[in-house]
C-alpha cells in the first residue's frame, strides 16, 4: 500500500510550482494530472508514468468517480503517487472527494499547497486585492453551480470569480443584481501566470466587452476594490477597458496583435518561459 501527495502546480508556467511540489514529482512513479497543468512540468518526473485525468468546463472530462477509483488502485500498486492539481489542489479542484475515497480504502496523503489563480491574477496586474482601509475581506467564488446555473454575490470588497470566463455577460447581469454598482471596477484576467496571460479592465456594467478577447480561456474576474488602479480603491472608478488603469510609467504594454482585441495588454511578465529542474533548482518559488 502506497500513499499519495496532492501536488499543487501553480496558476501557469511550470516554474510556478512549489520546491516541495517539485520533489514530490521527482519521487513519483505515477502523476495523475489536470488538464491546465503546464506539460513542462514532465521534466520533473521523466520516471514516473502520467496520466490523464483532466478536467474543462464545457468539454469532455475525466469523471470525477473515475479519478477516485484511479488514486485508490494506483496507490495500492505503487510507493508514492502524485495528484498534480492546477492552482491550489484545495481551491475549488475536487479534493474533498479524493480525499474522502482515499480515507475511505485506508490509504495515506499529504497536500502540498501552491498559488491559486487569484493570487496569479493579482500579480499579473499590479493590483492587490486587499487594499489598506478599503479591501478587508476578499472571497473566492465558482461562479457556476453544480446544477450549472450561473450566481455571483457581494459578500466581500475584493469578489473573486472562477469559470465565468464563458459567460461574462450574464455574469455583468448578475452582479448587478447582487448589488453591485455599475461603475464598479472590475478586471479580467486568462491564463494568468502563463506566458501568453491576457488582462482587460472594465466596470461591471460593461463587463461583457471581455468575452471575445478571453473567449476559450481559463479565465479569473476580479471585482471591487482588488481590480481597482493603484490609490483608488475607495472610489468610484471610470471604464477603462482598453488599458491597465496602472500610471503611464508602470502600465504594461499594449499588445501589438490586432488579433488580440483592443482591450487586451500584455503581461508583465510575457517574457516568461516554462523551466526545467535546472532552472527551478536555481529559482525556486516556494
Amino acid at each position: 500500500m502506497g500513499r499519495v501527495l496532492f501536488v499543487s502546480a501553480g496558476p501557469g508556467a511550470a516554474d510556478l510550482i512549489t520546491l516541495r511540489g517539485a520533489r514530490a514529482l521527482a519521487q513519483a512513479e505515477v502523476v495523475l494530472f489536470d488538464a491546465l497543468t503546464d506539460p513542462a512540468l514532465r521534466e520533473l518526473a521523466p520516471q514516473a508514468r502520467w496520466l490523464d485525468v483532466g478536467k474543462r468546463g464545457f468539454c469532455h472530462s475525466t469523471k470525477q468517480t473515475a479519478i477516485n477509483a484511479a488514486l485508490v488502485r494506483e496507490a495500492k500498486a505503487h510507493a508514492l503517487v502524485v495528484r498534480l492539481k492546477g492552482g491550489d489542489a484545495s481551491v475549488f479542484g475536487r479534493l474533498e472527494e479524493e480525499l474522502q475515497a482515499l480515507a475511505e480504502a485506508g490509504i495515506g496523503y499529504e497536500i502540498v499547497p501552491g498559488v491559486t489563480a487569484a493570487i496569479a491574477a493579482a500579480a499579473q496586474t499590479g493590483r492587490p486585492l486587499t487594499r489598506r482601509g478599503a479591501g478587508r475581506s476578499v472571497a473566492l467564488t465558482t461562479a457556476m453551480t453544480r446544477e450549472g446555473e450561473l450566481q455571483a454575490a457581494k459578500s466581500a470588497d475584493t469578489e473573486v470569480f472562477y469559470m465565468a470566463g464563458q459567460q461574462l455577460a450574464a455574469l455583468a447581469r448578475r452582479l448587478l443584481a447582487a448589488g453591485w454598482a455599475p461603475d464598479a471596477p472590475v478586471s479580467v484576467v486568462s491564463r494568468a501566470g502563463c506566458a501568453d496571460a491576457l488582462a482587460s479592465e472594465h466596470e461591471v456594467a460593461t463587463l461583457g466587452a471581455a468575452s471575445m478577447l478571453h473567449r476559450g480561456r481559463p479565465t479569473v474576474v476580479v471585482v471591487g476594490a482588488g481590480a481597482a488602479p493603484l490609490g483608488t480603491a475607495g472610489a468610484a472608478v471610470p471604464d477603462r477597458a482598453s488599458a491597465t488603469g496602472a500610471s503611464p510609467a508602470t502600465a504594461p504594454e499594449r499588445a501589438s496583435d490586432p488579433g488580440l482585441g483592443e482591450y487586451a495588454t500584455l503581461s508583465p511578465s510575457q517574457d516568461l518561459e516554462p523551466r526545467g529542474p535546472e532552472a527551478l533548482a536555481q529559482t525556486p518559488n516556494v
